[in-house]
């Protein structure tokens, strides 16, 4: 077992009387991310102060991202924006004209241009605000416009052009109704797989990279591919638009489990959850079992904060155009006159950025860290964000006709290495100032990554219909080791796959939902040819620090006796309720594999 260490918190110093070094930056007061005083962002009502990344002493002491480049993989980036000019470094490249400015050609492809300035913003330039590493290096693909997979590695560290970044930001994924098979016989999966971890763990003379990964959107609704006769449509719970309903629609329950997609559950990815600027987690993220840390993403910047960051240049081109767009900052405001900047930027897509400037702050105070480093200081320092956050309870009918309670997203959690952790929000807010302080003092890497083989268990064994109890099935680990993150692929034949709830508990006692119920795994009502799940990929870091040895219990629940029903809402002329009858069968949990990542010793 590896103990969480004690706290490397920064000295209990009041630092907010020191002023912002000169010419210091116009819309910094707005940047609550940065600095949260209770500001509004040119939004109607504020946030919570306190409620930021705390990194106010890390750049009083000069520690500002410097040698450590960032490759923004997304729609484009504006290389000679006001803003980001001075970060930009080589090597950028422009995936649809195939030439070296990714700058973009529509007006609206402003995404990569405002994360880039969330992660690296120029510092005390007195233009617009600032990143969370102002000194860091920026460079950007539009892989989003052209997804060759020649891209994806170029953009992804396996070229030249970015061999020299550190952290590679994905502000950028998909949800889905179908379940995804995790096929490495497929080369195009394989590979990607491949590159991930080399590049993860052997550029930078050992060092190695991280790949940040936003969670998702997904909470309530998503957008989806509903097959090739429909296309696409926002697929939203049955009982969105049902006024008569007691509490939140779908049980108050995620409609897309973040770890869903393998991308998300591919534990190369360091997946982040977003908070907003009351320290809670944003009404739209995605949450799961997969999220490492969260970290501001903020609301829409018209009723509640989003992020204060850059634009593509001028008054015609990205979100900050002439006309109300109920963020008042928006239309040619006089600390902004060139409409250079914008006020509604949101998402997890900016909870990644957040978090890429953040390891780029931790590279550079101390470079001698490798990758894993990075990520132990992460989990050891992170805040306990929204401390009385109690998860999401279902209650179900089960097939006696019994209303039971079924604890379906346990809130906070101490592990038995002593790192708490919650699905919403992972170990927690990302706190820079007590990162870098540990980082600084950060004598002993961790042993080297061990990875174990997967573990093949078949089970063949019913999954009862609406049961508390579910099946339960067991996987003895003889070996001792320290555990970082497990891994699970399940194989399950089922035909309500939004009714199933997934677990795995540790040796320890752990708890961790590897897949809540009630997600938007609705295909089966639209293709018969979907049986269950074959090869499902589920990630969790709820066991972080336990020793691996003993007995691990994956137990899968049918929540879900009744008829159902999801909407497909394509426009607001075509919105069509779906229905779903229950399984006619019980389920059946055929297999499944687990794998652990970790190392030898305490």
């Amino acid at each position: 077992m590896m103990v969480k260490p004690p706290s490397a918190a920064t000295p209990d110093v009041d630092w907010s009387w020191v002023p912002d070094l000169p010419p210091g930056d116009p819309l910094f007061s707005q940047q609550w991310h940065l600095r949260n005083t209770g500001q509004a962002a040119f939004a109607k009502s504020a946030g919570t102060p306190g409620q930021d990344m705390n990194l106010w002493l890390t750049h009083l002491l000069g520690i500002h991202g410097v040698g450590i480049n960032v490759a923004i993989i997304d729609d484009g980036l504006e290389l000679d924006h006001p803003d980001l000019a001075a970060n930009i470094r080589p090597g950028s490249w422009d995936l649809v004209n195939n030439d070296n400015d990714p700058t973009p050609d529509n007006p609206t492809d402003n995404h990569g241009t405002a994360v880039a300035g969330i992660a690296a913003a120029v510092g005390w330039n007195a233009i617009g605000g600032r990143g969370v590493a102002p000194k860091a290096g920026l460079k950007g693909f539009n892989w989003l416009l052209n997804q060759s997979i020649e891209g994806w590695l170029m953009s992804h560290g396996a070229a030249e052009n970015t061999q020299d970044s550190r952290v590679f930001n994905q502000s950028y994924g998909y949800s889905t109704i179908y379940p995804v098979k995790y096929d490495l016989s497929q080369p195009k999966q394989a590979l990607e797989e491949q590159v991930y971890a080399e590049v993860t763990q052997t550029s930078h003379q050992g060092r190695g990279s991280l790949f940040v990964k936003s969670a998702g959107n997904s909470y309530n609704y998503f957008y989806g591919w509903l097959g090739a006769s429909l296309g696409a449509a926002f697929v939203l719970p049955g009982d969105y638009f049902d006024s008569n309903r007691s509490g939140p629609a779908n049980n108050g329950l995620p409609m897309q489990d973040s770890n869903l997609t393998p991308t998300n559950a591919n534990y190369w990815n360091l997946v982040v959850s977003a908070l907003n600027a009351d320290g809670g987690l944003s009404s739209y993220s995605s949450v799961g079992a997969n999220v490492f840390v969260s970290a501001p993403g903020g609301e829409y910047g018209i009723d509640k904060p989003a992020m204060v960051t850059t634009d593509l240049s001028g008054c015609d081109a990205g979100n900050n155009v002439i006309g109300d767009s109920g963020n008042v900052l928006h239309g040619g405001h006089e600390l902004d006159p060139n409409c250079d900047f914008m006020g509604t930027m949101n998402g997890t897509s900016s909870a990644a950025p957040n978090t890429s400037g953040a390891v780029a702050l931790l590279m550079s105070a101390n470079p001698a860290l490798n990758w894993r480093d990075v990520k132990h200081i992460l989990a050891s320092t992170a805040t306990k964000t929204d401390p009385q956050h109690s998860g999401a309870a279902l209650s179900f009918i089960d097939s006696t006709g019994q209303l039971v309670e079924y604890d379906a997203i346990p809130g906070w959690q101490t592990n038995a290495a002593g790192y708490e952790f919650n699905s919403f929000y992972g170990f927690g807010r990302v706190n820079i100032d007590d990162a870098v302080m540990m980082a600084l003092h950060y004598a002993q890497p961790l042993p080297p990554l061990m990875i174990t083989d997967w573990t093949h268990k078949t089970v063949d064994s019913q999954i009862p219909d609406a049961n508390l109890l579910g099946v339960d099935s067991h996987f003895q680990q003889s070996e001792d080791f320290v555990v970082e993150a497990v891994q699970v692929k399940l194989d399950v034949d089922h035909l309500r796959l939004h009714d199933l709830a997934v677990e795995l508990i540790s040796p320890a006692g752990t708890r961790s939902v590897l897949l809540s119920p009630r997600t938007g795994l609705v295909s089966q009502s639209l293709d018969n040819s979907v049986t269950g799940f074959d090869q499902q990929l589920l990630l969790s870091h709820h066991f972080y620090g336990e020793s691996a040895k003993g007995q691990w219990r994956l137990v899968v629940r049918d929540t879900n006796s009744e008829s159902s029903s999801w909407i497909a809402y394509f426009d607001s002329a075509n919105i069509f309720s779906i229905p779903q009858v229950n399984n006619a069968q019980d389920g059946v949990l055929k297999s499944w594999d687990i794998r652990f990542f970790g190392h030898q010793g305490g």
